[in-house]
């Protein structure tokens, strides 16, 4: 926990910095939500169609899912989502006429949530 994912559109693959985003995502879910740094892990998931309305080209989308254990206040779920959405804005410099649509979410996981490490 926390266990994070970021899916994204091919074409922005150049154009983002993704340990640099890692890292500071990272930070913030220790600063913010009082996560453990080794506890931190992100998935990046390039996803190679993207279609925004019936337009499939033009367009770059990114989406950030943040699972979290419950007990995080609905406050502490903003500020983050916040925070995320400005770090892809300084991790991610499109490509100009790249229409980009930047989204992201911290949800509580499932009470069924397990783990192992070996």
């Amino acid at each position: 926990m926390p266990q994070i994912t970021v899916d994204y559109s091919e074409q922005l693959a150049d154009d983002f910095d993704r340990p640099g985003f890692a890292r500071g995502l990272h930070a913030a879910v220790v600063e913010i939500a009082a996560a453990k740094p080794p506890a931190c892990k992100t998935q990046f998931r390039r996803t190679e169609n993207t279609t925004v309305g019936d337009d499939t080209d033009g367009h770059g989308v990114v989406h950030v899912t943040i699972g979290l254990l419950a007990g995080r206040t609905d406050e502490t779920k903003a500020r983050l989502t916040e925070t995320v959405l400005e770090l892809v804005r300084q991790h991610l410099k499109p490509a100009d006429g790249l229409a980009l649509h930047v989204s992201a979410e911290v949800r509580d996981l499932d009470p069924s949530y397990r783990k192992f490490e070996s």
